[in-house]
């Protein structure tokens, strides 16, 4: 969708800033190509380019000779480059009288999914008086925020999912009362054919992990590395798409099922810990919407994780609490961090994230995933949450 400079320039205006500088080099910069439009257009970028948003004035790229209509359908002017010294030259007139900038940038690399400019790219910057400062909350309006088709697509996408995860549950039942034998891989792969009976796309096939694979939060089974489902066993679906639509953003959702009448106890408790995090999380979000406030990432993983350490399982958490949506199934919007990172980033109205706690053990791993979408002063769910471990005998 076409950058709204207007809308740009007056966040600018409103946060002190000169402007913001957008700069990638052979895709460093996801966040950068997705906001000129790069992304979905079969252009090289093999060279350096840059592109200026001044708080006032007219828009300013630097792009290279052999690449000079890459940012085309960008407005203001294009000045193309091609030796160092031009480029420098380029850099001159393009920042001059400008002080205080913001690129892709996080101090002490708080953010790391933020922090796309490189030190030297960076140092050149401020070599020519320039403070430069995270675009942070920039990308958060500008790359995070969904119109309301996209919110539209998310729900879609979200409800066919959760089809597919019941789909899945009924092989699993087969399995449980002895009816079928299957594998990880067979039935991802049933899954992946349910995807496209769906209209769905995706970046990876889902996740289908069955007792310790399950305790692996990144496992995913393959042709050649997968293990058979039994009876009385744990297991752990994954599963994240989007609509085959220009534009569409991404559900993610995980559930966990048991291919047995009774959960074992330790499964049971762990589940539980990890639902009441995920509720918490919730209620930390539509708290401080209530209290005219957006909650900032940070904020969230930080209620959800108290409840496991609470609850004894500080030393089963392996990652946190959720992180952004998007046209990539992991959005340029804050995160739920305050374990791996520190996510000060606000959620702010129209935005789309994850909250998906989990335990990890060596036999076995629990996860529960919902997505929450920000619409005016409610927070959202998109489908149902899991209570319990799905018992799929009797």
């Amino acid at each position: 969708m076409p950058l709204d400079i207007a809308a740009v320039q007056a966040s600018l205006a409103a946060a002190s800033l000169d402007g913001w500088l957008l700069y990638d080099f052979h895709g460093s910069n996801p966040i950068a190509q997705s906001l000129a439009g790069l992304t979905h257009a079969a252009k090289m970028t093999t060279r350096r380019w840059y592109y200026y948003i001044p708080a006032a004035g007219e828009p300013r790229g630097l792009v290279h000779a052999i690449e000079r209509h890459n940012l085309d359908g960008l407005p203001g002017t294009m000045q193309p480059y091609a030796g160092r010294a031009s480029l420098d030259e380029g850099l001159d007139a393009m920042l001059a009288g400008a002080s205080r900038i913001a690129m892709e940038y996080s101090p002490g690399c708080d953010i790391p999914y933020l922090s796309r400019v490189d030190a030297g790219t960076f140092e050149s910057v401020r070599q020519r008086g320039v403070t430069v400062v995270s675009s942070g909350d920039l990308v958060q309006q500008f790359e995070a925020v969904w119109t309301p088709v996209q919110i539209a697509t998310h729900e879609a996408a979200s409800a066919a999912l959760y089809r597919i995860k019941d789909r899945a549950f009924e092989v699993l039942r087969t399995v449980a009362t002895g009816g079928e034998t299957i594998t990880e891989y067979a039935l991802q792969q049933q899954m992946v054919d349910w995807f496209a009976n769906e209209g769905l796309i995706s970046s990876d096939p889902p996740v289908v992990a069955v007792m310790a694979n399950a305790g692996n939060p990144h496992y995913l089974p393959t042709a050649s590395s997968h293990q058979p489902i039994g009876r009385d066993q744990l297991v752990l679906l994954d599963l994240w798409a989007k609509q085959a639509a220009l534009g569409a953003v991404y559900a993610d959702i995980t559930w966990v099922a048991y291919t047995g009448a009774t959960v074992p106890p330790e499964m049971a408790r762990a589940f539980d810990s990890i639902a009441r995090a995920r509720d918490t999380a919730v209620s930390a979000v539509q708290a401080a919407l209530d209290a005219g406030r957006y909650a900032r990432g940070f904020e969230v993983d930080r209620a959800a994780r108290e409840v496991l350490v609470h609850d004894g399982y500080a030393d089963v958490i392996l990652h946190r609490t959720g992180h952004s949506l998007g046209e990539s199934v992991h959005g340029n919007g804050a995160h739920l961090d305050d374990y791996e990172t520190r996510d000060e980033r606000q959620l702010l109205p129209g935005s789309g994230f994850t909250i998906e706690p989990g335990l990890y053990f060596p036999t076995f791993g629990v996860r529960t995933e919902i997505n929450v979408v920000i619409l005016g002063t409610e927070a959202r769910v998109s489908g149902p949450r899991q209570a319990a471990i799905t018992t799929l005998a009797h």
